[in-house]
């Protein structure tokens, strides 16, 4: 049986400082769970419009600074909010601040919504976000291209000393960052989305390839995607199984069990690392519940495959 890895996800927006750090010193204290991630948007998605809404990367760096174990990161940052340059300084402050405990995620960030691919125009809630920041929103094709782009320079940050660059849509010159991270010769790189040519940069890239997963994509979706994936490594000649296939599920309080068949059914699905994400509010010692209740039952599932005659 697919041994599976477990973190937590906490989505800053409409909850506070004090209850996300609450949160995450408590699963720092639960080796059960691995991981903790946070989410890069400058506005709430949902409900109230005027709701709090904490920038990903400060936030994530004063976690940093409270934890000791976890690994830790943001699922993912936008490649349209900051230049790749300052990212992979960013990247590498932390990483210090962690003591090594970076995993860098990141995917394509803000685009035109594709026709026919989400209905009216106003359904993509990039539109507004972007428009209130003054970022720029470009097609599809462009942001995979420059994600692209964007994960050689954040190698070449962390493994040169100095170098220049010259893409179709970034130039560099005379490009350091110093400190380097503390992992050699990077820390992890996630890659999120699930679109064809960006899966092609997953394959080419990524350390651990993302997705949400139910009710935001369908158990056949994500395992038809990752075929997909598979495809591009048998052409770029990369052994699919070096990829970390990751998935957010969606925890119901109410419901464990619920949460553990569609757990289950992930796995099933070909998937190896789950990010439990956490509806508002967090309730107190939420990171022993998520060990107790969804957790234990798949370390027992496992456990019981490894040992003759007994079956999960």
């Amino acid at each position: 049986m697919t041994t599976v890895r477990f973190g937590i996800k906490t989505a800053p927006m409409h909850v506070s400082y004090d209850d996300i750090r609450r949160v995450w010193r408590e699963a720092d204290a639960v080796p059960e769970i691995e991981d903790a991630w946070l989410w890069d948007h400058l506005l709430p998605l949902v409900g109230p419009k005027d709701g709090q809404a904490h920038e990903s990367w400060t936030l994530l760096a004063a976690l940093a600074a409270q934890t000791e174990r976890l690994r830790l990161g943001v699922l993912v940052t936008s490649n349209r909010i900051r230049p790749p340059a300052v990212l992979g300084k960013m990247a590498s402050t932390v990483d210090v601040i962690s003591n090594g405990r970076l995993v860098l995620g990141v995917g394509a960030g803000g685009t035109h919504q594709p026709a026919g691919a989400g209905g009216i125009p106003g359904d993509n809630p990039a539109v507004a976000e972007y428009e209130a920041y003054g970022l720029a929103l470009v097609p599809p094709a462009e942001g995979v291209a420059r994600l692209d782009e964007t994960v050689r320079i954040l190698r070449r940050m962390w493994t040169e000393d100095v170098f220049d660059f010259s893409g179709r849509h970034y130039r560099l010159k005379g490009t350091r960052c110093e400190p380097k991270p503390v992992q050699r010769p990077g820390p992890p790189l996630l890659i999120g989305g699930w679109g064809t040519r960006l899966l092609r940069v997953v394959a080419e890239h990524a350390d651990i390839w993302n997705v949400p997963g139910p009710p935001h994509n369908g158990l056949e979706f994500i395992a038809e995607r990752g075929r997909v994936l598979d495809a591009h490594c048998a052409d770029l000649g990369r052994d699919p199984r070096e990829i970390t296939r990751s998935v957010q599920v969606l925890v119901s309080y109410d419901d464990p069990a619920a949460t553990r068949a569609t757990v289950d059914a992930l796995v099933a699905a070909g998937m190896n690392h789950i990010v439990l994400n956490l509806p508002r509010p967090y309730p107190v010692g939420v990171a022993r519940w998520l060990a107790d209740e969804i957790i234990a039952g798949r370390r027992t599932q496992e456990a019981n495959t490894a040992r003759p005659g007994l079956t999960a």
